[in-house]
């Protein structure tokens, strides 16, 4: 039995005495004994060797107590187990020297692998970190949206407006349908052996669905947000997190999802009216507002709470922690929230 299952009681819809509370990308730049760390190992080393993952998603853990780990990974494992190459590169960051541009190459490059034989090393890691938490806090894994994923392998690396990525799914459709069936097919393998080792709820981030415009939403992302979910949601519970995506969040609330997480530009209100307050929400804060004084930031989210309501409501960020926020910043987020009612 988990000791702390506040997160997991949010999820449910229960009531609860306060809101549980954790940050996205909180196994990160913005601590000290991350950078110890990234200073000795590169970017995938660190996500590839089980014993450096684990202790990098505990580390906010004793540091502040959040009420959930998140796994120290990155959505990128993804492409690299279906044959397709990223490196991350300084200064660049995510970097594919040979992107997906053509139909061929959706056909006989990009391949659905053997989870075990390609991504055992997250399932190591997060043996090792059940076992480093020892059931004080739930653990979440994640993987990228496959929109998200797509992104990366037609750009090549990061972007403003992935114009190449847009370009091939509008050009050729029906490669960009492949490409997103092979993603989606190899997430929900990917997940499901996540929580067969013992995650105990998951997260899809689409990070650059606010780049689609509505339709073109439900057409090159959500319908295959909406497969993960059909396929994970009896197993774990499935919060479906898309970045600028206020406009769907009325077509998420049906899906089957356990939570949705919203970004800073939907205010509570609006998020609770749109989903139609039956559904748990998790965000909202902008992490730049971490850069305000502790005092500020502890008031800012006590009203963040009130307007949300403390139940069916995870207290997070908007999108992940950004690296220049001070700790003692970071501490005052979360315990706005552990003081909160108190």
């Amino acid at each position: 039995m988990i000791k702390n299952d506040l997160f997991l009681r949010a999820l449910q819809g229960e009531t609860v005495e306060r809101p549980p509370v954790w940050m996205m990308r909180q196994a990160g730049r913005y601590l000290p004994e991350f950078m110890a760390l990234k200073e000795k190992y590169d970017f995938f080393t660190r996500c590839q060797t089980p014993e450096l993952a684990s202790e990098i998603t505990v580390q906010p853990i004793r540091r502040y107590g959040m009420d959930a780990a998140i796994l120290f990974s990155d959505i990128l494992v993804i492409p690299q187990a279906m044959n397709i190459e990223v490196e991350m590169k300084a200064g660049v960051g995510p970097w594919l020297p040979d992107p997906i541009r053509t139909a061929a190459d959706v056909e006989h490059r990009v391949i659905v692998p053997n989870i075990e034989e390609t991504l055992g090393y997250v399932m190591d890691a997060i043996d090792m970190t059940k076992e480093k938490l020892n059931n004080q806090v739930p653990l979440i894994g994640f993987a990228g949206s496959p929109w998200t994923i797509l992104c990366y392998c037609v750009q090549g690396q990061g972007s403003k407006n992935f114009d190449k990525a847009k370009a091939f799914c509008y050009t050729q459709p029906e490669a960009a349908h492949a490409l997103l069936q092979k993603i989606t097919d190899t997430t929900i393998l990917y997940l499901k052996e996540k929580v067969k080792h013992g995650v105990n709820a998951v997260q899809v981030f689409d990070s650059w669905g606010g780049m689609l415009s509505p339709v073109d939403y439900q057409e090159f992302s959500w319908q295959y947000i909406q497969q993960i979910i059909d396929a994970l949601k009896d197993e774990a519970p499935v919060i479906a997190f898309g970045k600028g995506c206020w406009f769907a969040l009325d077509t998420m609330a049906k899906s089957g999802a356990a939570a949705l997480g919203v970004d800073w530009t939907c205010s509570p209100e609006m998020a609770r009216q749109l989903t139609g307050g039956n559904i748990t929400l998790q965000g909202n804060f902008d992490p730049s507002r971490l850069l305000s004084p502790p005092a500020t930031i502890k008031k800012m989210v006590k009203e963040m709470i009130d307007a949300f309501g403390k139940d069916k409501y995870i207290v997070n960020l908007g999108h992940g922690i950004l690296p220049n926020i001070p700790i003692e910043n970071a501490g005052a987020f979360i315990e706005a929230v552990k003081e909160y009612g108190s």
